[in-house]
């Protein structure tokens, strides 16, 4: 299955899959409306290969044959004030343990 990647220019690092290269009749309006401009990125040759670095194979076949489209969204920002809180309180529960 050959598929054509687009990226969005409305978008960073959101890209769409599609069938048929600059075929976007399956996607839907409002969605075309949010991404922008599709600019063409490359062709994948999917039974060439086992994974892909930021898609699930298996889920992104599965969508291109359900709806003829594929939508990948950037993955989400890393809340580091969040992380950073996390590893203090750890780090408090652990001396406490530790002066028991």
């Amino acid at each position: 299955m050959l598929v054509y990647v687009y990226k969005s220019n409305k978008k960073q690092q959101t890209y769409l899959y599609v069938l048929k290269r600059d075929n976007f009749d399956d996607v839907p309006e409002q969605l075309m409306a949010t991404f922008g401009k599709p600019t063409f990125v490359m062709i994948l040759a999917l039974q060439k290969r086992q994974k892909l670095a930021q898609v699930d194979i298996h889920k992104l076949t599965n969508e291109l044959n359900l709806n003829g489209f594929y939508l990948q969204l950037p993955p989400p920002n890393e809340d580091l004030l969040k992380a950073h809180k996390q590893t203090q309180d750890k780090n408090k529960e652990n001396k406490g343990q530790t002066s028991k």
